[in-house]
């Protein structure tokens, strides 16, 4: 991943942060937490999937590549729609391939993507916390598509370990973001 990212992405472009990761990660967390300092608008990438994907998924049955497709370019589109208008946003999407991330990207050209990356009993701790449609037995079939960020891919990783606050002053500092635009 390139460490020249910064936050106009050139040509006064609006910014696009996608916060990613496997289930239980503490994307959208992290994604909520800079929210609130931003103000940007925001999609909760769950919330595209198609009944199918979410029953497959609650059944312990991981998704594949065709299951997919849909639901990314869906959230290029809702990004796609905001990018013309002139808006920044911040999705949350596990984004578990480059292929998916190239996707992403086909929403606006000034896209960072945030890997919210660290401990598998961390996320399997999380996930068998909450009232979530993806199961823990999923997390490995997740953990075995992931390919982390590759080096010409804008983007930067966090450690959900960490404080939620310290993880969202990382991601504005990174990209020279000091809170809400005037």
């Amino acid at each position: 991943m390139t460490e020249d990212a910064s936050a106009d992405g050139g040509a006064d472009r609006p910014l696009h942060l996608v916060f990613m990761g496997v289930s239980g990660s503490g994307k959208s967390t992290v994604a909520q937490a800079v929210r609130e300092r931003l103000g940007w608008e925001f999609a909760e990438g769950d919330d595209f999937h198609p009944p199918a994907n979410v029953a497959k998924m609650r059944e312990g049955r991981p998704l594949t590549d065709s299951d997919r497709w849909g639901w990314l370019e869906s959230l290029a589109d809702w990004t796609a729609e905001r990018d013309g208008r002139g808006e920044p946003t911040i999705i949350t999407c596990s984004a578990l391939r480059k292929a998916y991330r190239d996707v992403l990207r086909r929403g606006g050209e000034a896209t960072f993507f945030v890997h919210c990356t660290g401990d598998k009993h961390m996320f399997l701790e999380r996930m068998s916390s909450r009232d979530h449609f993806m199961p823990p037995s999923l997390l490995e079939s997740q953990l075995d598509t992931l390919e982390p960020l590759q080096r010409d891919e804008q983007g930067m990783d966090v450690d959900p370990a960490l404080p939620v606050d310290r993880l969202a002053a990382l991601v504005l500092a990174r990209l020279d973001l000091s809170g809400r635009p005037d």
